[in-house]
């Protein structure tokens, strides 16, 4: 069970740790001040809580492996995180629609997973779901500042939207190492999250003014290990160091 264990733990982390990544790019470069501390401070967070999920993953694989290794020394067909997570922010716009659109998702996911069986799990969840809520809010207020808000600005955050959606269902798709943590009373069953989590972001989106895309078809691989171009260069910065000099301390 322990090896399942480990899958599964890096399904939930590698999620926060590449859009945490990809929230640190903002930093320095957000539309004004305040905002631009608040994405470096979500980013923080996920940071945070994948530190959690990396030490308990690195305890179950034993062989001396630490966070750190977890983090930084697989390939890029070892990270399990969904495709929606890894997109470029390509304006602020997308920044913040690809934040909203996984914000409602992990807090659906949290609030279930503090139910676990295994009792690590179950922490980590119960204490990341305070963060997570602001992140959610945070997010969520600003589509419909941005839908609601200038015709430029209703019309690129529509533009992200339309964009990202089609990375969404991946969200819900089951593992057979999801399977088998169901069955352990450990595991969250995503499909039952689906239903919830449009209803909550089609009532963000009206709310903002915005239109909720129509298009049926979906990319997803992202579980498997298959992802898009833009994991690569993610991870050329994020493991350059630990890479360059390799069992360096501080």
């Amino acid at each position: 069970m322990k090896t399942n264990l480990y899958k599964y733990i890096l399904l939930i982390a590698d999620n926060s740790l590449i859009l945490g990544q990809r929230l640190g790019e903002l930093c320095g470069h957000g539309p004004n001040l305040e905002t631009d501390i608040a994405c470096t401070n979500i980013s923080l967070d996920l940071f945070g809580q994948t530190r959690s999920y990396y030490q308990y993953a690195a305890k179950l694989k034993g062989d001396n492996t630490t966070e750190d290794d977890v983090a930084f020394l697989r390939k890029e067909q070892d990270y399990v995180n969904v495709l929606l997570v890894e997109q470029p922010n390509t304006d602020f716009a997308y920044v913040i629609a690809k934040q909203f659109l996984f914000d409602v998702y992990h807090l659906l996911f949290l609030n279930e997973l503090q139910k676990s069986h295994d009792v690590t799990l179950s922490a980590i969840a119960v204490k990341s779901i305070k963060e997570v809520s602001y992140h959610q809010r945070f997010s969520s207020d600003w589509i419909k500042r941005l839908g609601d808000g200038t015709n430029t600005s209703h019309q690129k955050i529509q533009e992200a939207i339309n964009d990202l959606w089609t990375y969404t269902d991946e969200l819900f798709h089951q593992t057979d190492t999801d399977k088998k943590m169901i069955i352990e009373g450990i595991g969250v069953d995503v499909t039952k999250l689906k239903e919830s989590y449009y209803k909550r972001v089609v009532d963000v989106l009206k709310e903002a003014t915005l239109e909720v895309p129509e298009s049926k078809w979906f990319q997803k691989g992202g579980k498997q290990g298959i992802h898009t171009e833009h994991l690569g260069f993610i991870l050329t910065d994020l493991q350059y160091m630990q890479r360059t000099f390799p069992n360096m301390t501080w």
